[in-house]
């Protein structure tokens, strides 16, 4: 008796179906960094982890057009100071503080992305006991780093004394802190501030 398939192909009990596994990719959903980490912090918030949100830019609002009376149109507007970091906020007793960035460079993080100001802004906070870093995402190949304040600032240095003026992947990895995208938290980011905290020797 010759038993198929539904599709038409031959059962045979020595010769199963294999069942392809298929690979779930909890990024690249057409989130912005920013949203992903948004999304993150909600998680924290909601679990009662950690409060960290996203710092507001203050602007000074020059011209404004009312082309009605319920509804108002900024038409000129400047920022009232350059910014420092992104996010804020406090986990296990402990001030956060660190800046999202980006890269369509495949082998290496550009220093460029950063400004001096913020630089400084981190050095402070970390001379307090803040503990501050760099949330890093490779847009092309969809991977994300952690890079502990610290040692950006020896990279940013670096380029200063005739060094490169970009962080290697190969850098990232050995210095850093590799992170992979999951259900919740989307962005798993403070488990590598759980291993900064490790490394300083629980301070």
């Amino acid at each position: 008796m010759t038993i198929n398939y539904p599709n038409g192909n031959d059962y045979s009990p020595n010769n199963k179906q294999s069942k392809k596994k298929s690979t779930i990719n909890y990024g690249d959903r057409g989130m912005s960094l920013e949203q992903e980490i948004n999304l993150s912090n909600a998680y924290y918030l909601n679990k009662g982890i950690a409060v960290i949100h996203k710092k507001p830019t203050p602007i000074q609002i020059v011209k404004v057009d009312y082309p009605k009376r319920s509804a108002a149109v900024i038409k000129e507007a400047y920022f009232k100071q350059a910014s420092t970091t992104d996010y804020n906020g406090i986990f296990k007793e402990k001030y956060i503080d660190f800046d999202a960035k980006e890269t369509t460079n495949k082998t290496s993080f550009p220093l460029n992305n950063f400004h001096q100001h913020q630089i400084s802004h981190m050095q402070q906070c970390s001379k307090l006991g803040g503990i501050c870093f760099s949330l890093i995402k490779f847009v092309k190949t969809n991977e994300l780093f952690v890079l502990n304040g610290t040692d950006l600032f020896f990279y940013w240095e670096r380029q200063y004394n005739d060094g490169r003026k970009s962080i290697s992947k190969q850098e990232l990895e050995n210095s850093g802190y590799k992170l992979s995208y999951q259900i919740n938290p989307l962005i798993p980011y403070l488990d590598a501030v759980d291993k900064i905290i490790d490394d300083n020797g629980g301070k």
